[in-house]
């Protein structure tokens, strides 16, 4: 280890890479940021928007800073916090903004960590980018590429240490760069495999496909014009169509929709702008948004499919490391499905666990990485497995609707071959539409605990370990009846069809 800090090396200049870079040369060590793309730093948001990003396709699709991201930003680097509501993020708190049908309004213990930021990914990028190169120690190596490590065997067959990174750039011959440490944050089509492949290691991975594309567009508010009115997440949930508002900085904000991988048809209609348009102005969320008075489209629709959510593991069975020198962080390591706008946070929230492992083991990196990963398993897998648990739960209610009708699970005795699986599957979605949601609007105990569960405050299975929430949520649900019928959220799938097709 080098005297008063590592060398790192840090692969990719994205969420993850900036954030590692970040966390990692504040705590002293000297870092050198590799980025493939080769492009200047932009000049504002609005130039930081258009920025050639070859290598993180996702920048122009919609992004969230929940809670958990801003809460660290402002515990840990407060200056970047500054930063970003300087150039145009805004916080929106959750407590200050109920729903209109709760009366307890009274503020609580924690509703100061109840606030999430409503940002571009690319401004968040371009501010993170300006605070690494701000930093002592920091050098970025742009139009550079990671070609693969180079490392000293293990003795005794103990794990090779990882030493350098062998890179190419602009042409010029491949040469090396050694250094203590080097970390991998390569995105969700990670390439650490290909990286290790050299040196014997090959990490074990598992992946599922999230059973979704996305599209995505971006629009500005016109002069004078104002945000909609909301008192909640904005977004919704047909089966076969997912969608919500993701609100941006400098008065941008994005519409996005997220179809079967299978449903080429809808696909096709959405991607052109004329029937994203149309669908945004058919859905009663979205409406008030894509108003022509009210906002303008700055985007073509962006497509985005091939969505996994993967882990990589890097102990082996017995719990010990199978590299060292060596970390992932972000996608590389852990990555879930874009859906649920986890990606950035989770990403710096383990950027920040490897600089403070590296702090409590400097010279001992089989301790180092067994620590690391242990918190990661803690802080961040358990999103993994929350993640691909939807997703199936999504793939089976859109079998059960498709195959038996929206309504199996009423009827104590359904007609067909439906299994006590899938009227199972059927009574936990009726439990969310005529139990959790409605508590949500109703109840500020249950509000705060799906805003906290949902901005990663929360373990992913907390709403329903707490006895309290899960009490009042079923008194929701048992009031149903009581109730007036829940607004639709949107047409059925052949309706929405029928008004594309026909425009």
């Amino acid at each position: 280890m080098t005297p008063g800090g590592s060398t790192v090396i840090v692969i990719g200049a994205g969420v993850a890479g900036l954030g590692s870079a970040l966390a990692l040369s504040r705590a002293g060590h000297r870092v050198t940021l590799l980025e493939r793309d080769a492009t200047p730093l932009p000049a504002d948001p609005d130039e930081a928007f258009l920025w050639d990003r070859r290598g993180a396709p996702q920048v122009r699709h919609s992004h969230a800073l929940l809670a958990r991201l801003r809460n660290l930003l402002r515990d840990r680097y407060p200056d970047v916090l500054d930063d970003l509501l300087t150039a145009g993020a805004t916080e929106m708190r959750f407590a200050d903004n109920l729903p209109i049908e709760i009366t307890d309004r009274e503020p609580r213990p924690g509703d100061d960590d109840l606030v999430a930021l409503a940002c571009r990914r690319t401004t968040f990028e371009w501010v993170l980018r300006r605070a690494v190169l701000a930093a002592d120690g920091v050098e970025l190596l742009d139009g550079t590429v990671a070609e693969s490590v180079v490392a000293r065997p293990g003795a005794d067959g103990a794990a090779p240490t990882v030493t350098g990174v062998v890179v190419t750039a602009r042409g010029e011959p491949a040469r090396t760069i050694e250094a203590d440490l080097v970390v991998a944050t390569l995105g969700r089509r990670s390439a650490v495999p290909r990286l290790l492949s050299n040196i014997g290691v090959d990490p074990a991975s598992r992946s599922e496909d999230t059973g979704i594309v996305y599209l995505s567009r971006f629009y500005r508010l016109l002069a004078g014009a104002e945000l909609p009115d909301s008192d909640g997440p904005i977004g919704g949930d047909l089966g076969y169509l997912k969608y919500a508002v993701f609100q941006g900085d400098n008065r941008t904000f994005s519409v996005t929709f997220a179809v079967a991988t299978h449903d080429d048809e809808l696909r096709a209609l959405l991607l052109d702008p004329l029937g994203f348009e149309l669908a945004a102005a058919t859905l009663p969320t979205t409406l008030a948004w894509v108003q022509p008075d009210r906002a303008e489209p700055i985007t073509e629709v962006h497509v985005m499919g091939g969505l996994l959510n993967r882990e990589v593991d890097f102990l082996d069975d017995d719990g010990q490391p199978i590299v060292l020198g060596f970390h992932a962080a972000g996608d590389a390591h852990t990555c879930t499905n874009p859906l649920y706008g986890r990606g950035c946070s989770l990403a710096m929230v383990q950027a920040t666990l490897l600089a403070d492992e590296l702090a409590a083991h400097p010279d001992d990196p089989v301790a180092r990485s067994i620590a690391y990963e242990r918190a990661s398993e803690r802080e961040i897998r358990p999103w993994y497995r929350a993640s691909v648990n939807q997703d199936r739960l999504n793939r089976a209610e859109a079998e059960v609707e498709r195959d038996h009708g929206p309504d199996i699970g009423a009827d104590p005795e359904p007609d067909g071959d439906a299994s006590a699986d899938a009227i199972q599957k059927a009574f936990m979605r009726d439990l969310m539409r005529d139990g959790l949601m409605p508590a949500v609007r109703t109840d500020a105990t249950v509000f705060r605990a799906f805003v906290r569960s949902f901005n990663l405050l929360d373990p992913p299975d907390a709403l329903i370990t707490d006895p309290d929430v899960v009490g009042r949520v079923m008194n929701a649900y048992q009031d149903r009846d009581q109730r007036p019928p829940e607004p639709p959220l949107g047409p059925p799938r052949h309706e929405l069809l029928a008004e594309l097709t026909s425009a």
